[in-house]
């Protein structure tokens, strides 16, 4: 089987190996002429960002960059990249990185011609209609990792630097125009960014299949791409070279990031704030306190996920699916707690107020409390 195509859904991605030769190709099918290319500051010296610099200026496009972007991206580093932008005359993104690099590249595009603030924005109700459409600038998404998705996705996720709170920015034309998943972008990740990333990309898939919500096309996606991170996370993170395995993980986290129009839950909710405060990496984060989210969805789960550990071929139903977390994340030497993971002294009232407030609690299974809330917190660490 071959691991090249060209796909139509839920955008136009063009996968496989060595095809982020064709990103002018890209450009010139997303409308884009003078482009600025995003990513993030670890991301902006390494050889796969200088020869995608090359690829631009050979193709006449220039090689301007922004970089100032933080891991977990703040308003402050969108409003110099929007401001780069502007001055610089451009027409359009090119979004290139992780999760920090994506979601920021989308919002420089997205804020480049509005008038209002960031967090007019935000992802409450139907506020992404106070947005100017004709003011969204065309993207190209390139990512460099395989977890968040953010490649496929309609929104940015924002840390707020005053309230130290991240906030999801929404619009429809968030979603880029043009997609290159080239796997080999990813054969350098380290093996730590390797397992949080994967474990973003199962949380993102395990979270959807579990939503209440009705969506049958992101259910059956989210258990194929649990199935993917099961079968080619371990071989990524033991040998980054190993090109079908980088190729399949590229597929799931894109595969967990379309299912999740189905919802989310308690996993994100709680890490959301996490890293806005003490900044741990977000798909880590959702590694240490799935097994904790798992038990308190019990009641509401447990038949769906015997099904779902039944296609997976584990054994043992829930209780199978629940000991394969825990297995897994020691495999990938994922931290067994929060204190672990670099959470001392935390705020619990604080976070367990932000987790109640982050959208993804709408697609909880079981309905979260103060109580209930406070108790995975604090089982977590």
């Amino acid at each position: 089987m071959s691991l090249t195509a060209n796909w139509s859904y839920p955008t136009a991605i063009r996968f496989g190996a060595g095809r982020i030769s064709e990103l002018a190709d890209a450009c010139a099918a997303a409308g884009i002429k003078k482009p600025l290319l995003v990513t993030d500051k670890g991301l902006s010296y390494l050889p796969i960002t200088q020869s995608t610099l090359d690829l631009m200026e050979a193709a006449g496009l220039g090689r301007a960059m922004f970089s100032d972007v933080d891991p977990n991206p703040t308003e402050m580093n969108a409003e110099a990249g929007i401001k780069m932008f502007r001055e610089g005359g451009h027409d359009g993104v090119i979004a290139f990185g992780g999760g920090s690099g994506l979601d920021l590249g989308k919002l420089v595009a997205f804020m480049s011609g509005q008038t209002r603030p960031i967090w007019d924005f935000e992802d409450i109700g139907d506020w992404w209609t106070r947005a100017d459409p004709d003011g969204i600038a065309p993207i190209v998404a390139v990512p460099t990792t395989a977890g968040t998705g953010s490649e496929v996705g309609r929104a940015s996720v924002i840390t707020n630097s005053e309230t130290h709170e991240k906030k999801i920015i929404f619009h429809p034309k968030f979603l880029p125009s043009v997609v290159i998943c080239d796997p080999e972008l990813t054969v350098g990740m380290p093996p730590m960014i390797t397992a949080g990333t994967g474990m973003d990309a199962f949380a993102h898939c395990l979270e959807a299949f579990c939503s209440p919500h009705y969506h049958p096309m992101s259910q059956g996606m989210a258990l194929e791409g649990m199935r993917l991170v099961k079968e080619y996370l371990p071989r990524a993170y033991n040998d980054g070279t190993d090109i079908e395995a980088r190729a399949h993980m590229m597929s799931a986290a894109a595969m967990g990031a379309t299912a999740f129009q189905k919802g989310l839950g308690a996993i994100h909710a709680m890490s959301h704030p996490i890293g806005a405060v003490h900044h741990t990496h977000h798909g880590t984060t959702n590694a240490v306190v799935m097994q904790a989210v798992l038990k308190l969805n019990r009641p509401e789960v447990e038949e769906r996920l015997t099904q779902a550990a039944a296609y997976l071929g584990i054994e043992g139903g829930f209780d199978g699916f629940y000991n394969f977390v825990g297995a897994l994340n020691a495999s990938l030497g994922i931290p067994a707690t929060l204190t672990e993971l670099g959470v001392t002294d935390p705020d619990i009232d604080a976070l367990v107020a932000s987790a109640l407030t982050d959208p993804s609690c709408g697609g909880n299974p079981v309905k979260l409390t103060k109580e209930n809330v406070t108790a995975l917190f604090k089982a977590c660490l």
